[in-house]
């Protein structure tokens, strides 16, 4: 693929009133590995995350932590960029919505919807959720056992009152059901579209941009009295990391529209409903896809800080190691769905998967060219046609793997790689090069060669998700740093004969229980 063409996708930016946990993990992770897989596809990445810092639940979660505001989001905002390094993402950068530049962009946002007469000042009355800094409707509301009303996360609402500018969404659902008709990959999965084109199908009410009732946010444009609607703020970080407003600069017209917004369930209708209504009536593209992915339980259980059950993802890779989580995370669930997190699945993939299959394979066919090709590539003589079979499944996985994360399949791309594996272990068995050494010391040579040729291209496309690991297993092969992109898989880059080799080492061990 051409070196020129961008890709530019982002996490949501997270709520900085508590530490990070295991969904932030996930969808960052999930982001990370798409940047790094199209990073290695010769693309032209920009990945974006970072932290949401204003709204009224962060000016009480202060509060109630008796710190100054700003100190607060600046000491939790920091857990988040340990995060970051912890798990080796390679964002290009790190927002926050109280810098100054991203001040200045939602400001610009709002004169150019102002401007556009898009924007009015009224009064809201309605019901609010504090925690979820988002309006409901009476008809979306349940009544708790104490008479309090339930929002569909589960949170409390209250009734508020308070005068407000409103965003003219009411005009935009034709316009926005026009745009779900044109563009079908605008929201995946599928279910999430659903859910999204049914409710804008339900009506679509004016939305309350702004608040009077605290000072924690961005003013409104010549009229201090109101702070903007946190989601207003929080989602034009995603311009403001590309120079929004300046719409001509070299970012904003390289990197805009963006090519994934990645996000859990819960936000979808804030990306897919409210900001490409922001953005079309300020006359800008909105993003090209905005994937909704599931959730996760802890054994069994839904994972909540008063279970006290809540994933921490730091602790994770602590004790099983960052590639193996990683590998876990985007493997074990058909990404979209919900899943269940479990040590013993956990382990189970560790041991199966990765030790057993493809630690296995690496491990005793890089002994045996250690042991018996004099610790250096063997020479290959003329392939069979189960040689080039294997060769052939090898070099085929790019272009599968490749539509697999455009289309945020992770787990489909990981299961294509085992197929290999698989077909790789079986290969070396039927082979057998153990009993070759005495009767066909040149048949050993091509079967050990057509091994670590397939662990060459397997590596290599394992390094979005196992960054770690693939650089283990190429540095075993001794493949050079600068020839490790995807544009070396094809056969003019193949493994050169007689290069020493080091002495090969375990990538995967098994996992061993304490005590």
């Amino acid at each position: 693929m051409s070196g020129s063409t961008p890709y530019y996708v982002t996490t949501p930016i997270y709520y900085v009133n508590d530490k990070p946990h295991i969904g932030h993990a996930y969808t960052s992770l999930a982001c990370d590995a798409l940047a790094r897989f199209m990073r290695l596809d010769g693309r032209n990445v920009k990945f974006l995350t970072g932290t949401d810092e204003h709204g009224q639940k962060m000016e009480k979660a202060a509060q109630a932590a008796g710190m100054e505001t700003q100190a607060f989001v600046d000491m939790n905002s920091e857990n988040f960029r340990i995060l970051t390094k912890t798990m080796g993402f390679t964002n290009d950068d790190f927002i926050r919505t109280t810098e100054p530049r991203h001040r200045a962009a939602v400001q610009a946002l709002w004169r150019e919807l102002k401007a556009r007469d898009q924007i009015y000042l009224g009064t809201y009355a309605g019901w609010y959720s504090i925690r979820d800094e988002a309006f409901y409707t009476e008809s979306e509301l349940t009544q708790g056992p104490d008479g309090s009303r339930i929002a569909p996360s589960g949170a409390e609402v209250e009734w508020v009152e308070e005068p407000s500018y409103f965003f003219k969404l009411s005009e935009w659902q034709d316009r926005l059901l026009r745009f779900y008709d044109e563009n079908p990959d605008f929201v995946a999965p599928p279910t999430r579209r659903n859910e999204v084109i049914s409710f804008v199908k339900g009506g679509l009410l004016d939305l309350s941009v702004s608040r009077t009732s605290f000072r924690w946010g961005i003013p409104v444009p010549d009229d201090a009295d109101h702070v903007m609607y946190v989601w207003l703020d929080a989602l034009t970080n995603y311009m403001t990391a590309v120079g929004y407003p300046d719409s001509g600069s070299d970012g904003f017209t390289t990197f805009w529209p963006a090519d994934l917004h990645m996000v859990g369930k819960d936000i979808l209708r804030f990306h897919a409903v409210y900001w490409p209504a922001f953005l079309l009536a300020a006359g800008v593209a909105p993003p090209k896809r905005v994937f909704a992915h599931g959730w996760w339980t802890n054994e069994g259980k839904k994972i909540s800080k008063s279970l006290g059950n809540i994933i921490d993802p730091l602790e994770l890779t602590a004790r099983y190691g960052l590639d193996q989580v990683r590998y876990f995370l985007l493997r074990e669930v058909p990404f979209g769905n919900d899943g269940d997190f479990s040590h013993r699945a956990m382990i189970g993939r560790i041991d199966g998967d990765l030790a057993n299959d493809f630690g296995n394979l690496a491990q005793r066919s890089l002994s045996m060219i250690n042991k018996n090709c004099e610790a250096r590539m063997p020479e290959p003589g003329e392939f069979t046609a189960a040689d080039k079979k294997l060769l052939a499944a090898a070099g085929g996985l790019l272009g599968e793997m490749r539509a697999l994360f455009a289309a945020q399949s992770f787990h489909k791309a990981l299961i294509a790689m085992w197929v290999v594996i698989g077909d790789a272990n079986r290969y070396i068995d039927e082979m057998a090069p153990w009993a070759l050494r005495k009767s066909d010391p040149a048949r050993m040579a091509t079967v050990l060669y057509v091994v670590a040729e397939t662990i060459r291209h397997l590596a290599i496309l394992a390094q979005p998700v196992m960054p770690g690991a693939g650089a283990r297993m190429l540095d075993q092969l001794a493949v050079a740093e600068d020839a490790r992109t995807f544009a070396h898989l094809s056969p003019d880059h193949a493994l050169t004969p007689g290069t020493p080799l080091p002495k090969p080492e375990g990538v995967f061990p098994r996992f061993v229980v304490d005590g």
